[in-house]
């Protein structure tokens, strides 16, 4: 198999995965793509398929592979894992995963030692956490989707509530990519102006009750998931482009900079859990995290949020 960079990686081919691979393709940030998935059957036929499409899109060669194959990736993606089903939470499924990454990660390190590993499976913080655990490599190379998508929904709401280009909005979602995130409305920008700002200037400002239309987009935000999942069975299309985003921040050296989980180090006194904040990526993986002045509703969040995480992790013993 010839040695064709970028290379990446995907552990897990189902919906999620097979969806990020073909966003991935259309892209054009990878000249190999190694697809491993234990439902051979069903892998083989969405390569060839993936693979007919290519000469319309990229030069890419895309591998129906083992673990073995993997080897001299710069990026491996996890999505593998048991999916959050309708009426579960994210964190119902900890346990599961938990163990199958146990089986996992050692075989990734093993072929792919230097490749920074982007973690997908849900609850996300909790696989990030005990993939960093497992697999002994420097919690930089350890990134986890975190809140990239829900920062997305976001940014797509307000933009349709404010009609604004999204791509102008710059707000976040952070803390768990589950039912404790929080929206950091004290930060959020429009234009470089303060949203708080942006609301009280609005021509509609004063028949227009902006802390509820918030709290509605945010309720709307937290809830995307469950809603997706309890109209279609799963979540797929805006996670692969999210996780193109973040992959081109690593394959092309951006310093980009996304909401994803990371290890918190004593950020507001939480420490040693995996969750969302602003971080700068790049080839390395994490260059750092910008650690935002958030308000008190915030910071309370915020460490909610991490004692949600750490209480799952503790289940599981890690």
């Amino acid at each position: 198999m010839p040695n064709l960079k970028p290379k990446v990686s995907i552990i897990g081919c189902g919906a999620v995965g097979t969806r990020y691979a073909y966003a991935l393709m259309i892209k054009g940030l990878a000249r190999q793509i190694v697809m491993v998935d234990p439902n051979k059957k069903r892998l083989a036929g969405d390569v060839l398929d993936l693979s007919h499409g290519a000469p319309y899109v990229s030069n890419v060669d895309i591998i129906n592979g083992e673990y073995s194959d993997i080897a001299n990736s710069e990026l491996v993606v996890i999505t593998a894992g048991k999916s959050t089903l309708p009426g579960q939470s994210r964190l119902d499924v900890a346990k599961v995963n938990s163990e199958l990454f146990k089986k996992i990660i050692p075989d990734i390190v093993k072929y792919a030692p230097g490749a920074v590993l982007l973690v997908v499976s849900n609850p996300v913080d909790v696989l990030s956490y005990v993939a960093y655990k497992i697999s002994g490599k420097n919690e930089k190379e350890i990134i986890g989707s975190g809140t990239v998508l829900d920062s997305a929904r976001l940014r797509y709401l307000l933009g349709k509530e404010c009609r604004i280009d999204p791509k102008s909005i710059h707000a976040y979602i952070l803390g768990e990519h589950g039912d404790s995130e929080f929206p950091v409305w004290s930060r959020a920008m429009i234009g470089g102006t303060l949203f708080k700002n942006y609301c009280l200037a609005c021509k509609e400002a004063r028949t227009c009750n902006h802390e509820e239309k918030l709290e509605n987009i945010f309720n709307q935000v937290k809830n995307s998931a469950y809603n997706i999942i309890e109209d279609k069975g799963e979540t797929s299309y805006g996670v692969g482009l999210s996780l193109v985003r973040i992959s081109q921040g690593i394959l092309r050296d951006e310093n980009s900079i996304h909401p994803v989980s990371y290890l918190v180090k004593g950020y507001l006194g939480v420490k040693d859990v995996y969750m969302s904040l602003p971080a700068i990526v790049n080839s390395g993986g994490v260059r750092e995290v910008l650690e935002l002045d958030l308000d008190e509703k915030e910071q309370l969040a915020f460490k909610n949020s991490s004692q949600a995480i750490r209480k799952v992790l503790n289940e599981i013993g890690f």
